[in-house]
């Protein structure tokens, strides 16, 4: 199994391919070349030098070759003498055999007679003068046929990747439109289950439903039942349905082939209608099987909304595809389509459909139970202090999907490590929470101490507001360490609630306004620090106004689109009368809001004043503190009250009932009943 995984044979080595053949073939040119220069190649020279050659006697013949070289053989005794320094200095190393200078002729008569009439003037025997044609030999039928080998070779790698056979499915132009779709099949090793997705009870029970089709589908046929031919999976971003999916692939025993909405996107044209009908292709012939699309929003957006492109869009192609292929006139049997998106309201409303997609099962955010389960998921690696409490976590991060409990758990390993702790610990959790929520520490900052006082009254101010009104959210902690582009923050607990009150909004509405009206009462002035309040106050009370119908003027009207196409409105869907008094009502709710909390900072400006001077002490003050100088709460004197009566209620009915088991009469004995003796009964005692 080793030498298969690695792509080696029994031995351990790697298999013969085509880049051997290549690698040998160098390794032969090489070693040619290495063995030619082994011999010696004769000097490069010229008739000038040769001719002084033969005047000294030093030539005993030369070799014409292909009436355009001449090769010069020197005697024996030359060849010793000019093997010398000197000799090298004058010629180089000169080979010991055979032709030892080598020049160019221009013609041989003309090099016949030179010879002669040099020997004559010297008194010398004229060298012999032999004649040779030579091929070019090896390397010279390599260089005639290396382009065309070279040549050869290039367009077998071009149509070899043109099928596909170097890569994974479609990785050649010729199956550029194949499905780049991923195959689980059952006996993958490490496999999700549904025990590893903690919370989505509810999408898990619709999820598995279809899963238990598939397993024990008689028992839904003898019904009549259909199995869903789809299921789109819809939430919001980190929330867990690609996990689901991943579970689903893990649970059930069919092939289950994903893929990406992006992957359908190419730029050539028909290349995403050609990949839809090679997908469906491909899981009808593993049917019964379950396809999973994620993110299918990247093909399956509203046909006809695109500005500037015609019926003939390449994307608006491939969705018509999709549908055709999910419910057209050929049924798909045994495919289950599952599709994940967290832009439902931008999908066509063919695709959404049933027949297509028949449930739509929502996976929100978790609730604080889930989350707990969450982090029970996410805890299991990480070597946790034996006192950390799963429940406070989960109440600390409300709002947080299972994308951001699972990062909250890893920066906390992260600093845990960074202090070198022999364990994660709660404080760990709660600097991961800030580092995630308001970004890195910036202790570093240069800020002045007037700057700094005003941040402390600022958060303060805030802290107060949200103390003291009754539907604000409770604090945790306040802090004006800079975080991110912050200079300071405050955390809170918000209730998780599904609906809220009008009340409650202005409640809030007040505690974010608590800085800026913080900064005028103890300064006279207000500061830029309050823009993130101002934006988020404003964008609440047109929302209360113009979407909650909570404004006196505007009354019961909502001009909130759920459907997500305003961004198609040519106009406004209201007159500029009512803009106006949107506009008014707006202001009217800040101004309210604003009094609200100018009131309650006046009143406990003594409580304002040691929250902001603990502040520039500390630098960060808990709901200890806040507890401390202003006191409980008065929604937790109303919940501790309704504890304590539950509980006295509780031990009452415990007492009444031992109560009535004391006094209640014993049951009596139930007595043997009597037997009439008669003369049957004593002849049987006297037997």
């Amino acid at each position: 199994m080793i030498g298969k995984r690695n792509g080696k044979g029994k031995s351990g080595f790697p298999k013969p391919g085509i880049m051997w053949f290549w690698a040998a073939l160098g390794l032969m040119i090489i070693g040619y070349s290495i063995y030619a220069d082994g011999v010696g190649d004769p000097v490069r020279s010229d008739w000038r030098t040769v001719s002084e050659l033969v005047g000294e006697g030093a030539v005993e013949k030369i070799v014409v070759v292909n009436r355009e070289t001449a090769e010069v053989h020197l005697n024996a005794d030359a060849v010793e003498r000019y093997s010398s320094e000197e000799g090298v200095k004058r010629f180089g190393r000169m080979p010991a055999h055979g032709a030892q200078l080598v020049f160019t002729i221009g013609s041989v008569d003309a090099l016949r007679e030179d010879l002669k009439a040099y020997a004559d003037d010297h008194g010398v025997a004229q060298p012999a003068v032999d004649y040779e044609n030579r091929g070019d030999g090896f390397m010279g039928l390599l260089v005639s046929w290396l382009p065309w080998v070279f040549l050869i070779v290039l367009w077998f790698f071009i149509m070899r990747g043109m099928s596909g056979g170097g890569g994974g499915a479609g990785s050649g132009i010729m199956n550029v439109g194949k499905a780049r779709a991923q195959v689980f099949d059952k006996d993958k090793s490490k496999r999700i289950t549904f025990k590893d997705v903690a919370g989505l009870e509810e999408a898990k029970v619709e999820i598995m439903e279809i899963v238990d089709f598939l397993k024990k589908k008689d028992k839904y046929i003898e019904l009549g039942a259909k199995i869903p031919k789809g299921a789109l999976l819809v939430g919001p971003p980190g929330t867990g349905k690609t996990l689901l999916a991943k579970a689903v692939a893990g649970e059930a025993n069919v092939p289950f082939l994903s893929i990406s909405g992006s992957d359908f996107v190419e730029m050539f044209v028909g290349v995403g209608a050609s990949r839809v009908r090679d997908l469906f292709e491909q899981a009808k012939q593993k049917a019964p099987c379950i396809l999973f699309i994620d993110e299918i929003d990247a093909i399956g957006r509203a046909r006809g909304k695109n500005a500037g492109f015609s019926g003939n869009d390449e994307r608006e192609n491939t969705l018509n595809q999709l549908l055709t292929e999910m419910d057209g006139f050929q049924t798909n049997t045994g495919v289950i389509v599952l599709a994940a998106t967290n832009r439902a309201d931008i999908l066509d409303k063919a695709l959404m459909r049933a027949g297509r997609f028949d449930r739509q099962i929502e996976v929100g955010l978790p609730d604080v139970k889930e989350r707990e389960e969450i982090f029970d998921v996410h805890l299991r690696p990480l070597k946790l202090d034996p006192q950390l409490d799963r429940e406070f976590l989960a109440k600390q991060t409300p709002g947080f999907s299972g994308a951001d409990i699972a990062n909250v758990c890893n920066e906390a390993a992260l600093i845990a490590a960074r202090h070198n702790k022999k364990f994660v610990s709660k404080e760990d959790f709660l600097s991961a929470i800030d580092r995630i929520i308001g970004g890195l520490e910036r202790k570093n900052k240069i800020i002045s101490d007037d700057e700094k006082r005003t941040i402390a009254y600022h958060e303060a101010g805030h802290a107060t507001v949200s103390w003291i009104l009754e539907n604000a959210s409770p604090l945790i902690k306040v802090t004006i360490i800079p975080r991110g582009k912050a200079l300071g923050a405050a955390w809170y607990l918000p209730e998780e609630r599904q609906i809220t009150t009008r009340e409650q909004l202005l409640d809030e509405l007040a505690a974010t306004l608590g800085g800026r009206t913080a900064e005028e009462l103890t300064f006279g002035r207000i500061s830029t620090g309050a823009l993130n309040d101002l934006e988020r106050v404003t964008k609440q009370a047109y929302a209360m106004v113009a979407y909650y119908g909570m404004g006196d003027k505007v009354g019961t009207l909502s001009y909130y689109d759920s459907t997500g196409q305003s961004d198609f409105a040519l106009s406004k869907p209201y007159s500029e009368r009512t803009a106006q008094e949107i506009d008014d009502e707006a202001r009217a709710l800040i101004d309210r809001a604003h009094d609200m909390a100018r009131t309650v900072l006046r009143e406990h400006a003594d409580g304002l004043r040691e929250l902001a001077e603990l502040l520039l002490e500390r630098e960060v003050v808990f709901t200890e503190d806040v507890e401390r100088i202003f006191g409980k709460r008065k929604k937790d004197i109303e919940r501790e009250e309704r504890e304590r009566k539950a509980k006295e209620a509780a031990q009452a009915e415990v007492k009444a009932a031992e109560s009535a088991a004391e006094t209640a009469p014993e049951p009596e004995t139930a007595k043997e009943p009597e037997t009439a003796a008669g003369p049957e009964s004593e002849t049987a005692k006297n037997e």
